[in-house]
């Protein structure tokens, strides 16, 4: 990728800080939409003033990225925090898509976030990204959300990053982290369920990958080899050195996290493979799910 520009929206979180920094490592200017007073050059304040994006804030960018969305990480969902999840990716994402409509042919790729959580909860089948969309809350979420990425038009080139949980100390490790230091590690449902997952440096390499590769639509995000939550809960107390022995049922989850958080976050069952990165040429730096634990650790 040469040294151009690239527009980020929703760069204050784990995703949009750390690509931020590998482009801008590279020479690559990164301007940001921010929601406050612009505190330099590099950053465009948009959506609170009521006013639509104007079209030509992202005229002659490389490529534009929208990571917008409250985290799926705070609990409990409450009915009101769940409107918050759909609100704070939804708006953002129309708006986007908007401005680059009306730039038509001349728009730069628009690569707009989504997760593999669209899949739902599928044990027993192998997914792809033709296969249909689930049923969970996170699911019919992600189905609403692609749909507004995708009102952008024929003429915009838009890659949907259905992204798997990222293996990070600020990503689904977290929890899990404090309750493998405190010994109470564990099997969370059954163990066996198979969780998608991918590490933050490959979720940062795939996204720059797909800026300068003519990829289109869906693109799974997530790991190239299969792992279970609890080969990702063994290789972290491994990494820790920690047991790993206290298995949470499912009936104790949904009671303490909410049915439609523990359904969507911990007890779906998902064997989704990238197959759309890989057949456009991206290679993996982690190829397991261990190695990714190990690396974000160090």
């Amino acid at each position: 990728m040469t040294a151009g520009h690239v527009i980020i929206a929703g760069a204050s979180g784990l995703i949009g800080r750390a690509l931020t920094a590998s482009l801008r490592a590279d020479g690559i200017r990164v301007v940001h939409l921010v929601r406050r007073a612009p505190a330099g050059p590099d950053e465009v304040r948009w959506l609170d003033s009521g006013h639509p994006l104007a079209p030509d804030v992202l005229a002659g960018a490389d490529a534009v990225v929208g990571l917008n969305g409250a985290s799926i990480g705070r609990l409990p969902w409450t009915r009101g925090y769940r409107e918050r999840l759909r609100s704070s990716r939804l708006l953002p994402t129309q708006t986007l898509a908007a401005s680059l409509r009306a730039l038509g042919g001349d728009a730069p790729p628009f690569l707009s976030a989504s997760g593999i959580g669209f899949y739902g909860d599928r044990p027993g089948e192998a997914i792809d990204e033709s296969s249909a969309a689930g049923s969970t809350f996170l699911a019919e979420l992600c189905v609403d959300w692609e749909r507004a990425a995708r009102d952008a038009g024929d003429d915009v080139r838009t890659a949907l990053l259905r992204t798997a949980p990222v293996l990070h100390p600020e990503g689904v490790l977290r929890p899990m982290i404090l309750l493998t230091r405190l010994g109470l590690g564990g099997p969370l449902g059954s163990g066996r369920d198979l969780w998608p997952w991918i590490s933050l440096d490959d979720e940062v390499r795939a996204i720059r990958h797909l800026i300068g590769t003519p990829v289109d639509g869906p693109v799974n995000l997530t790991g190239p080899t299969r792992a279970t939550s609890a080969d990702i809960g063994r290789a972290l107390a491994r990494a820790l050195r920690r047991p790993y022995w206290l298995p949470a049922p499912a009936w104790a989850l949904r009671l303490g996290l909410g049915r439609a958080a523990a359904d969507s976050l911990i007890l779906s069952d998902v064997d989704a493979t990238p197959g759309a990165l890989l057949d456009s040429g991206f290679v993996f730096r982690h190829q397991t799910a261990a190695d990714a634990v190990d690396s974000a650790l160090r």
